[in-house]
């Protein structure tokens, strides 16, 4: 029996990553259901082609109607705001990869738990917007939450290596971006042509900002605290340039346990897929005399002030972490446009999160209505500075 796969955001560098080990795994894995914005038509029409889903979801009408044209006969094309969710919850679904980019991809994710789907969540966001609602209803569906972030993936991975109580605190590892050892005076010259130019991923273009800035590790960081139930100050992060040790669980005994693999998403999402079993595969692997030395180094937060922010919304509750999720969203869409400056970026979500007192979030419709005003913040002070 093969498990039934809902690919959300497919035509996305996480997207095309879980359809490789699609192709690797054609007896444990199939696809019921493609979701992805349209603009990259013809690469969906392609897996379209190649997969052969029952249906296939797009937000825009246009585009659907294009689309329903090309594909085969008896796959289903459905658009609109609400296509992503009816894909999630396909009853054929088994397990669905949540990657699509930003808080737009948060509705979808509720439905597929409502729905009583496993979720394999490569969409960081929705958990930093709804962390708890999400969580709550996961366990109230018995829904298996699983992360494909490959930092997350590794704690996952080294925390079955002891139980709850033994551990002292997770550690995620930050490559440090482009500009590590760039002299901090000239970061206001920073074009986005450079920002997206990942020393070890390759990823896509509002992921590569954030992890220009550091402010992708801080949203990890809020992802992990909701994942794993531990609070911010059980949580660090460490430069470490090479990418190859994902992340780090270190246990009261003074022990630690790491988990080390090319730096390819590929072995991420299989695990997510796998989970609870480890499949055999052909990918390439890591060479530990070929990689000769690892390096690990403080986290410099006078150059990276994002993870601090992401610490205070964390600390402020469940309000906090959406509105900085927002407005750090529309502040990388400006820097991309060439609208503001790379260190405005992170100035737009302080000056949004410091002007926000955090309330507490009791439903879906409330964790969107506070995204929406922290856009709206920042919209108000990009427009002031642009």
């Amino acid at each position: 029996m093969t498990l039934g796969l809902a690919v959300l955001g497919s035509t996305g560098s996480v997207g095309t990553s879980a359809l490789e080990v699609v192709r690797h795994h054609p007896d444990r894995l199939h696809v019921v259901t493609l979701a992805a914005k349209g603009r990259r038509l013809a690469e969906l029409l392609e897996q379209v082609r190649e997969f052969r889903p029952v249906q296939v979801a797009v937000a825009d009408p246009a585009t659907a109607r294009e689309l329903a044209a090309a594909v085969p006969e008896g796959v289903e094309v459905v658009a609109g705001d609400e296509a992503a969710g009816i894909a999630a919850t396909h009853p054929d679904v088994d397990r669905v990869v949540a990657a699509m980019v930003g808080a737009a991809g948060l509705p979808a994710t509720y439905a597929a738990i409502g729905a009583g789907k496993d979720v394999a969540l490569a969409n960081k966001e929705s958990l930093v917007v709804a962390g708890r609602l999400l969580t709550e209803l996961a366990a109230a569906k018995g829904v298996a939450l699983l992360p494909v972030d490959s930092e997350h993936v590794a704690i996952h991975q080294a925390l079955r290596g002891g139980r709850p109580e033994e551990v002292r605190r997770l550690v995620l590892t930050a490559s440090g971006g482009p500009f590590r050892e760039r002299e901090a005076s000239t970061w206001g010259e920073i074009l986005p042509e450079e920002a997206l130019r990942h020393p070890t991923w390759s990823m896509g273009a509002k992921i590569t900002i954030d992890s220009a800035t550091l402010m992708n590790k801080g949203l990890e960081l809020i992802e992990a605290s909701h994942l794993f139930g531990v609070p911010g100050e059980r949580l660090d992060v460490v430069v470490h340039p090479q990418s190859i040790v994902h992340s780090l669980v270190e246990f009261r005994d003074g022990s630690w346990l790491a988990q080390l693999s090319v730096n390819d998403m590929v072995f991420p999402i299989q695990y997510a897929l796998a989970y609870p079993e480890r499949w055999e595969n052909r990918f390439p692997r890591l060479g530990l005399a070929d990689v000769g030395h690892l390096d690990f180094e403080p986290l410099d937060g006078d150059r990276f002030p994002a993870v601090a922010l992401a610490r205070q919304a964390l600390e402020a509750g469940d309000s906090g972490p959406a509105v900085l999720n927002a407005a750090n969203e529309e502040a990388v869409h400006a820097f991309l446009d060439h609208r503001i400056s790379f260190p405005a970026v992170v100035d737009t979500v302080r000056a949004v999160l410091d002007s926000h007192e955090a309330v507490a979030v009791g439903t879906l419709e409330e964790a969107l209505e506070w995204d929406r005003w922290g856009r709206e913040r920042a919209r108000e002070r990009l427009r002031a500075i642009g």
